[in-house]
């Protein structure tokens, strides 16, 4: 067992380890740690606990001390500095007429490096760029490209449910949604309804998934082929909330199909969910980040 403490940067960012060198250290408060950025000043989002040194990766850097009212003071100072900043790498952008998307500009907590966050829809030879930044800020210079949905969580918003953001509010980290996801759900593989602000896959599919993979288990898919109280039939529509078939009977194909609980019908042939080739050209573009 090894003792540590977890320290968020950003508001709902990722929580890292952090060694509390002999330090008890408090929720909410400003700590000043070591990382292989520089020193930088996080908020404790755990405090000092007992983890598996297993689950550690060393090697696990030191929270140097509790922030100070000097280090809130350059905190604040940094936060207008980077304002500042934000401004003339636009300038310089446009100068260099580069097609790339500034979204943050970031001061390490001792100043030793300035990072800039941008988008992008290829990759962009930025050297001329960065050697201007370097001679008008004086210190280290790093770009980093990031992707639509960091984008979304770093800029915030109001999604279609009417609420902000998942990825600003509570997620810490991006997880895998696919076209699958959706159709498993029977959700319309409507972009517009399926998709985020951030133009990809909406996160919140994760959340359900396993309560629907789980009833997916027991439930005959569409075109699954079963033996109900009147004779063979096929699945023709299902509700999975709900447990209740839609099912087109074999021996009168024209009449109205007919409806059946999943207790009350034996699956002779199951069905399966596919997404054939035009969906994924058409939707598969949803799914990256």
């Amino acid at each position: 067992m090894a003792e540590v403490i977890g320290i968020r940067f950003k508001e709902n960012g990722k929580l890292y380890y952090f060694d509390p060198n002999g330090t008890q250290f408090t929720l909410g408060q400003l700590a000043i740690v070591e990382t292989a950025h520089g020193i930088e000043c996080g908020t404790v989002s755990m405090e000092n606990t007992e983890v598996d040194a297993a689950s550690i990766v060393q090697p696990l850097k030191k929270a140097l001390r509790a922030a100070t009212k000097a280090d809130e003071k350059k905190l604040e100072e940094n936060l207008e500095k980077e304002k500042k900043a934000f401004e003339i790498c636009e300038q310089k952008i446009a100068e260099h007429d580069l097609a790339m998307k500034l979204i943050s500009a970031e001061y390490t907590f001792d100043c030793s490096k300035v990072l800039f966050y941008f988008t992008a829809d290829g990759r962009i030879d930025f050297r001329a760029l960065v050697k201007d930044l370097a001679a008008v800020f004086r210190t280290r210079i790093e770009l980093r490209q990031i992707g639509v949905r960091d984008e979304a969580k770093i800029l915030g918003g109001i999604g279609i449910c009417g609420r902000p953001f998942c990825c600003t509010t509570f997620l810490d980290d991006f997880q895998p949604v696919s076209i699958k996801m959706a159709k498993e759900q029977g959700l319309s593989l409507n972009p517009s309804k399926i998709s985020g602000a951030c133009g990809r896959l909406m996160c919140c599919l994760k959340y359900e998934q396993e309560a629907y993979s789980d009833l997916l288990r027991r439930t005959p898919k569409t075109g699954a082929i079963v033996m109900t109280p009147n004779g063979r039939g096929v699945v023709t529509d299902q509700n999975l909330l709900t447990g209740v078939l839609t099912v087109s009977l074999e021996k009168d194909p024209d009449a109205a199909p007919q409806t059946y609980k999943v207790s009350e019908v034996r699956v002779i042939r199951d069905g399966k969910i596919k997404i054939d080739k035009s969906e994924l050209a058409q939707f598969g573009g949803l799914e990256k980040n």
